[in-house]
C-alpha cells in the first residue's frame, strides 16, 4: 500500500488533511494551528513532497522523519504533522479493520466522561449555561471563565480588588447553581500575572474546582510551577505547547496536575500517547484539549480509550448541530455526559463529500483585546 495524495482541505474554521492510498483507503486528520491554518496548510504541502509513494503504515518512522528533517518547528508545522499522523492512524485502523485505539494497546474503558462548553457575556448567561448543561446530563462544565466572555472590541479595565472579588463571587455562584453534581473546570485563558493567579486561586479554593486552567501564560514554565506551589487546587495546562520535551519540563517542575495535550497540535496520536505515558509516571492525569471540529473529538476519543490516566474530555458546544454535524459523518454517541467508545475502524469519522462547498472557509480575524490605556491584554 502506497500514499497517492495528501490534501489539505479548508472547511468553515477548520483545516482537515486527507491522505489517500492506492488501496482505496483514505485517512482523515485535523490541524490544531487555529489562527494559523493557512501556514499549517503550507506545511502539509511541504510534507507531501516526502509522503508521496510512501507506505502509510510506517507511522513512527514518518513522524520522526518529518519532525527532524528541517530543524525548525512551531505551531503551524506541528499542526500539519498532527493532522498527517492522525490520518495515518486512521488508515492503519481501516486497513486492519479495527478502531485505531486497538493498535495503541486496546481500550481500557468503555466510555469517556466529557465536559461541556459554557459561554456567556454576562454572569447570568454563564450561570444559566451551567444549569442547562446539568439538565442535559453533563457532570462537568468547562471553558468556564470567571471573567465573562467579553467582546475583544471592548477596552478592558478593572481595579485589582474588583477583578479578583468579582471572579471569586462568580465561581461561588457557579457552585451554588449546580451543587455537588457537576464539576467546574475554571478557564482563565492566561489572563493573570503570577501574583494575581495565586490570589484568585486561593480565593476559589472553597468551591473545589476540578481544575484551574492556564492561570498564566505558558511562556515561562517556572511561573506556572510557582502558582502551583502556592495554591490548593489542581492546575491544568498544556494546550499551547507542542512536544514531549516541553511536557517533561512542565511535569518535572510540579507545575501541572492535569496535562492538556491537543492531539491536533502535539504531533497527533503518536506523540499524544507518549505525553500521556510521561504524565502517568508523575501520577498526572490527561484532559485532551479540543476546541476544534468533530474530527478532533474523534481523534481524542481514540486516545481516551487506551490510556489509563485519562480524566476528562473537552466536548465543544455544537457537536450535534449545524455546521459541525454537516461537515462530518461520525460514529460518536453521547450518553449521560459520556462519549461511548466507538468500534468503527480507524478513528470512526469521515468528511462529508460536500463539506467544503456547503461551508466555505472562514479565516479568523486578527484581533486582540486592548486595555483602556491602549496596551494589549491577554484574553
Amino acid at each position: 500500500m502506497k500514499i497517492t495524495d495528501v490534501q489539505p482541505i479548508f472547511v468553515d474554521r477548520y483545516l482537515f488533511v486527507q491522505v489517500k492510498t492506492d488501496a482505496g483507503i483514505t485517512g482523515l486528520g485535523e490541524s490544531g494551528a487555529w489562527g494559523f491554518l493557512e501556514a499549517s496548510a503550507g506545511a502539509v504541502q511541504t510534507f507531501k513532497r516526502y509522503l508521496m509513494g510512501q507506505d502509510p503504515l510506517r507511522i513512527e518512522h514518518h513522524w520522526q522523519y518529518l519532525y527532524r528533517w528541517s530543524h525548525f518547528r512551531g505551531a503551524a508545522i506541528m499542526g500539519a504533522l498532527s493532522a498527517i499522523d492522525i490520518a495515518l492512524w486512521d488508515i492503519a485502523g481501516k486497513h486492519l479493520g479495527v478502531p485505531t485505539y486497538q493498535l495503541l494497546g486496546g481500550k481500557v474503558r468503555d466510555r469517556a466522561r466529557v465536559y461541556y462548553h459554557v459561554f456567556g457575556e454576562t454572569q447570568a448567561e454563564l450561570i444559566q449555561g451551567c444549569i442547562d448543561a446539568k439538565a442535559q446530563g453533563f457532570t462537568a462544565v468547562g471553558h468556564l471563565t470567571p471573567f465573562l466572555d467579553d467582546s475583544r472590541d471592548i477596552p478592558y479595565f478593572k481595579t485589582h480588588v474588583e477583578k479578583i472579588e468579582d471572579a471569586i463571587e462568580t465561581v461561588r455562584l457557579y457552585r451554588e447553581a449546580v451543587g455537588k453534581e457537576v464539576d467546574l473546570c475554571i478557564e482563565i485563558h492566561r489572563q493573570l500575572t503570577p501574583s494575581e493567579a495565586v490570589v484568585l486561586g486561593r480565593g476559589i479554593e472553597p468551591y473545589h474546582p476540578f481544575f484551574y486552567e492556564d492561570p498564566v501564560t505558558p511562556d515561562n514554565l517556572d511561573e506556572m510551577a510557582l502558582v502551583a506551589s502556592k495554591i490548593g487546587i489542581p492546575i491544568a495546562t498544556g494546550e499551547r505547547i507542542h512536544t514531549i520535551w516541553e511536557f517533561q519540563a512542565l511535569l518535572q517542575r510540579g507545575a501541572v496536575q492535569f496535562v492538556r495535550p491537543d492531539v491536533c497540535m502535539v504531533g497527533g496520536l503518536s506523540h499524544a500517547k507518549k505525553i500521556a505515558a510521561l504524565a502517568e509516571a508523575f501520577h498526572v492525569q490527561v484532559v485532551p484539549h479540543n476546541p476544534l471540529s468533530p474530527v478532533s473529538t474523534a481523534a481524542c476519543i481514540q486516545l481516551a480509550a487506551c490510556i489509563p490516566n485519562f480524566a476528562l474530555q473537552e466536548y465543544p458546544i455544537g457537536e450535534n448541530a449545524a455546521p459541525k454535524n454537516e461537515i462530518v459523518k461520525s460514529s460518536l454517541r453521547l450518553e449521560d455526559g459520556f462519549l461511548i467508545i466507538p468500534d468503527a475502524p480507524g478513528i470512526g469519522i469521515e468528511l462529508a463529500e460536500d463539506a467544503a462547498e456547503r461551508h466555505p472557509y472562514r479565516p479568523r480575524e486578527v484581533k486582540t483585546r486592548l486595555h483602556r490605556d491602549g496596551s494589549v491584554v491577554d484574553q
